[in-house]
């Protein structure tokens, strides 16, 4: 049924019928009609089941085109999605982790994740897609670099619209913060972190992308010790060496459901350590 038909044998579609659609807000539908005419009639197709194929199509062309508004509005790059997510060097992959990530099942769980590792492992990339497979399941999605989301919450206090803006993120099912902690922070930029952080600690879920290690945040952070204040308790870290530095095992045994997940790239290493709320 998936066969294209040639182009000659095609039937023709009517002024008054491309009307009609049109009026019911099915003219899109036009798209396709003419090829589903003729497999109808070549496969000899009940009434009910062209019926069904047609609307299958404009169903999927409706949510594809949601998807991609949608995705437009939380400012995910379309070209960084999970089939696009390779490099031109080899890579290897611990599937099974890999898969957990993909699931979103830390974001049912509102738990956070942070991405970790030197420039050009294929962070953001990854946050990205997974931003995408959300807005596929019909989550709320917000994309930002680090930069330009504290200097969009400066902005806002300039027109009193701070609140909600704070609202807005604070409630986003899904926040992507890109390329966290690359230079000193103020203490507005502290400020703001903090507060992000702890309304949305437990309730929604935050990815954080960063080429620094969590310990070195708070030294860039004009107030380390309000940083810290709300740090996650169940935290779990996978032990994982990239170059010449390794990473400190778990202090507990992580649960089936609190899973960290590691992405070896040739030699590189990305490392993704999830919690229970906020990064």
């Amino acid at each position: 049924m998936s066969a294209r038909t040639p182009a000659a044998a095609l039937p023709s579609i009517d002024a008054e019928l491309k009307a009609l659609l049109r009026k019911v807000k099915l003219g899109r539908c036009l798209d396709t009609l003419p090829e589903r005419l003729a497999l109808a009639r070549t496969e000899s197709l009940p009434h009910a089941d062209f019926l069904t194929l047609l609307l299958s199509d404009e169903v999927e062309r409706r949510d594809r085109t949601s998807a991609q508004l949608r995705a437009r509005t939380a400012k995910l790059d379309p070209g960084m999605r999970i089939d696009t997510f390779t490099t031109d060097t080899a890579a290897s992959y611990d599937r099974e982790l890999f898969n957990e990530l993909c699931s979103l099942r830390f974001l049912d769980d509102a738990r956070g994740a942070l991405i970790l590792g030197p420039v050009g492992v294929g962070k953001t990339h990854l946050a990205t897609a997974l931003g995408h497979i959300a807005i596929r399941r019909r989550r709320g999605v917000t994309f930002a670099r680090a930069d330009q989301l504290f200097r969009t919450l400066k902005a806002a206090r300039l027109d009193n619209s701070l609140e909600t803006e704070m609202r807005r993120l604070a409630r986003v099912e899904l926040l992507i913060i890109d390329d966290f902690a690359l230079k000193t922070m103020d203490s507005t930029e502290t400020g703001d972190f903090y507060e992000l952080i702890v309304e949305r600690h437990q309730k929604t879920s935050t990815i954080v992308t960063s080429n620094r290690d969590p310990a070195e945040w708070t030294t860039l952070m004009s107030d380390p010790a309000r940083s810290v204040r709300r740090r996650p308790t169940r935290r779990h870290q996978l032990r994982a060496r990239h170059r010449r530095r390794v990473l400190p095992p778990p202090t507990t045994t992580p649960t089936r459901t609190q899973r960290p997940v590691g992405l070896t790239r040739t030699g590189e290493q990305m490392i993704i350590i999830t919690g229970s709320g906020g990064p």
